[in-house]
């Protein structure tokens, strides 16, 4: 597994991604006479969407025609309280719970009964959360959005379509078997193995695909496809359309469920999951038989050039403002001590 993991670069940790790429971020900061220049990008978003912003606040920023249900959960939030709240917002189980603060799908789970979401708030509770509905569509991607704040159109700079994770039976093996069997699903073997635990043992019938896990993160196993031949005008027409009704947002990535693609490009049945800001990734650099591990480090760059450009356009215009390299590095000593409080709750 170790091996495949260093073949695949998909899979590399991403210190892989950013840290050659520093001596650039130093330029860019240099070049706006500012550290703090990214900032100013997202005025609408806490922080511009760095990572630290709430989940919740971002997805009340969206038109009510695609928000999903949400509810946000307070640290020692008591038990019957949130009950209340679910049924009074009509949010029923499946439902997706995840921390308040967090990407790459952390902690991300959904949640079956109540039992479950017991179990779930009883281990982190420590936390503020966010609960959603469980959206039903059948197909999920990822767009990556902008506009400079003086163009009256956007730019799609990436279509990331998910395959979640799935294995196929043979007629003859356990779920459990195709599971340690297959590749692909080797690399979150203990993840999945938890998730299907009380369909191991079933056979799974020949050429039946089995779907192991349905939250659409890398991390949690769904492959990311190149959809970028996808993009179009039409798409272009609803992201524009979208991106005037959510006030101070100029880049990132939206992640959607969406019914049929045709459906998503005419504006139809379709919700947004997240928003994410100046944090986010065009994901489909993370499909490997389209491209290196070189252009995926080109696309990045041109991404962050991205972030130079609105922010400093914003700051010019009166849109944002920068903040100071106190405040850069207040940033990354709170997240890291966020990612130390999760990790303890995760040992526990």
């Amino acid at each position: 597994m170790i091996f495949f993991k260093i073949k695949n670069w998909e899979y590399w940790p991403a210190s892989m991604f950013y840290i050659p790429l520093l001596p650039y971020a130093f330029y860019l900061a240099l070049k706006s006479r500012s550290f703090g220049f990214f900032s100013a990008v997202n005025p609408g978003i806490e922080g511009s969407g760095n990572g630290l912003e709430s989940k919740f606040k971002t997805i009340e920023l969206l038109p009510n025609f695609c928000k999903p249900k949400s509810l946000f959960i307070s640290k020692n939030q008591n038990f019957g309280f949130i009950k209340n709240q679910l049924s009074s917002e009509k949010i029923n189980y499946p439902l997706i719970i995840k921390p308040d603060i967090g990407f790459r799908g952390l902690l991300v789970k959904r949640i079956q009964n109540e039992k479950e979401l017991y179990s779930y708030l009883n281990k982190y509770n420590s936390i503020n959360l966010i609960i959603q509905e469980y959206i039903g569509f059948k197909n999920e991607c990822g767009i990556f959005f902008y506009r400079l704040p003086s163009e009256k159109s956007g730019v799609i700079t990436s279509l990331t379509l998910k395959k979640y994770l799935t294995v196929k039976g043979d007629g003859i093996s356990t779920l459990e078997k195709l599971i340690k069997e297959d590749s692909r699903a080797q690399n979150y073997e203990s993840l999945v193995l938890e998730i299907n635990k009380d369909k191991l043992h079933l056979i799974v019938p020949k050429d039946e695909e089995i779907i192991l896990n349905i939250i659409g993160n890398h991390s949690k196993g769904t492959q990311f496809i190149n959809g970028n031949h996808l993009i179009n005008n039409k798409l272009l027409s609803v992201l524009n359309s979208l991106n005037y009704k959510i006030d101070g947002w100029y880049y990132g990535r939206i992640d959607i469920k969406y019914n049929s693609f045709e459906e998503l490009l005419n504006g139809e049945n379709f919700k947004i999951l997240e928003i994410n800001g100046i944090i986010a990734e065009p994901t489909h650099i993370y499909d490997a038989t389209k491209g290196s591990y070189f252009d995926a480090l080109k696309s990045i760059k041109k991404h962050w050039y991205l972030i130079y450009k609105i922010g400093t356009t914003n700051k010019k215009l009166g849109l944002g403002a920068y903040t100071n390299l106190k405040y850069f590095c207040n940033t990354y000593f709170s997240y890291k001590k966020y990612l130390k409080e999760i990790a303890k709750l995760n040992s526990n």
